[in-house]
């Protein structure tokens, strides 16, 4: 997966019965990269500094996370193991790592007070610096442990969603993708393409209204989506070109899913060029729609694995 891209190493923290965790993507050296959020209800950290036109020029770190804004603290992690190995962007006082975090809402899954933070970022950052062997892996794994899919059918038809990945090699050429995808709508070949959709809830309604014993509105599910990833590509390209190739991760993401980027989903995802071997934005961007839409397709495996197992390519 993207750890076949030279510079690329990724790490996992899984906790299969609580049903969370967080997977981190490592780069060295650091490397140019930017992002685009669709859905509409992100939660992230340090997503602002991907804009092509904001001043930091390059990445670390990113961080995939389940436990919702709680996860994003996974991130904070992750940074002080980085600043232990002498890594970040250098600045008057020192380096300073630059890590961007996603997170996807698993709460509703397994333990929710049990959530990625400080020290689960360390671990899996530090698997990942190590080069454990782990950075192939997919399955119900890092942030992927408690992702489901097709909530938008009702929390007991969900099925699992997981932590998924794909690689495409044109010539020197290499775009890979990395997605934890626990989506409100239904995965393309997951069980639900004969079937005609549910009944979609009337608007304003987000699924955060409660009844009065605690538990979700009718209809809801809502609250416990998104879809985050990675596209990394050994190209070279500035940080608008890998604006443009997030961008392709999305239109990937919609063939894969139905509906796709929801009021209700968190959608988002850093494109991230290595620098490597020449290549136009839109041959980068073509393969970053391809790589994206089959990883998520992945989907389908899931169902026969339990928690904390991977899948076997």
């Amino acid at each position: 997966m993207i750890d076949g891209i030279d510079g690329v190493a990724v790490g996992h923290w899984s906790d299969p019965v609580a049903l969370t965790g967080c997977t981190v993507v490592v780069f060295d050296p650091a490397v140019v990269a930017s992002g685009e959020v669709r859905g509409g209800a992100p939660a992230s950290h340090e997503f602002a500094l991907l804009d092509p036109a904001a001043t930091v020029p390059t990445i670390d770190a990113v961080v995939l996370s389940g436990g919702s804004a709680f996860g994003l603290a996974a991130a904070v992690g992750v940074t002080g193991v980085l600043e232990e190995h002498d890594r970040g962007l250098p600045t008057m006082a020192g380096r300073v790592p630059i890590v961007v975090g996603l997170s996807l809402f698993d709460l509703a899954v397994g333990d929710a007070s049990v959530r990625p933070g400080v020290e689960q970022g360390r671990i899996a950052a530090a698997e990942a610096i190590a080069g454990a062997g782990a950075g192939s892996a997919v399955g119900r794994i890092g942030a992927g442990t408690g992702a489901t899919a097709s909530k938008w059918r009702g929390i007991e038809r969900a099925v699992p969603g997981g932590l998924v990945g794909a690689l495409r090699r044109d010539g020197d050429l290499v775009v890979a993708a990395l997605v934890a995808a626990n989506p409100w709508g239904d995965v393309h070949g997951a069980g639900f393409d004969d079937e005609p959709w549910p009944e979609l809830p009337p608007p304003g309604d987000t699924g955060l209204e409660r009844t009065a014993d605690g538990t979700a509105a009718a209809g809801s599910g809502a609250v416990t989506n998104t879809t985050i990833g990675v596209v990394v590509t050994n190209a070279r390209l500035d940080k608008l070109g890998c604006h443009h190739v997030a961008r392709g991760a999305h239109d990937g993401l919609a063939r894969a899913i139905t509906p796709a980027h929801s009021r209700v989903d968190g959608d988002a995802f850093v494109a991230a060029a290595t620098g490597a071997v020449d290549a136009t934005v839109e041959r980068v961007r073509a393969h970053a729609v391809e790589v994206v839409d089959r990883a998520i397709r992945q989907v389908a495996a899931m169902a026969d694995l339990a928690p904390g197992d991977r899948l076997v390519p």
